[in-house]
């Protein structure tokens, strides 16, 4: 595992309330996977939904990655400007 992910990280939240105490360390180190995890999920999300990527077609290794590429271009336009890419007729 080391070889195909040197140094990986464990990115999985930690209970921090036991009995009666809260860690707010612990808590504070939750709050920022969530927020980095939120930020991540947000991209594939709108790609699956808004412009359909759920299945990818056999086509050929360049025609996969051409859609790819272009489902990623229009998921950055989407995120950065919505109301230009929901105007835009389909």
């Amino acid at each position: 595992m080391q070889e195909v992910a040197p140094g990986p990280q464990d990115m999985i939240h930690k209970q921090y309330r036991y009995k009666d105490r809260v860690d707010e360390i612990q808590r504070a180190k939750n709050r920022t996977k969530s927020r980095l995890r939120s930020k991540v999920e947000h991209v594939f999300g709108v790609m699956k939904l808004k412009f359909g990527s759920v299945t990818v077609r056999y086509r050929g290794l360049p025609k996969n990655a051409n859609r790819l590429f272009a489902t990623c271009a229009l998921v950055n336009l989407f995120i950065s400007f919505p109301a230009a890419v929901l105007s835009m007729a389909w």
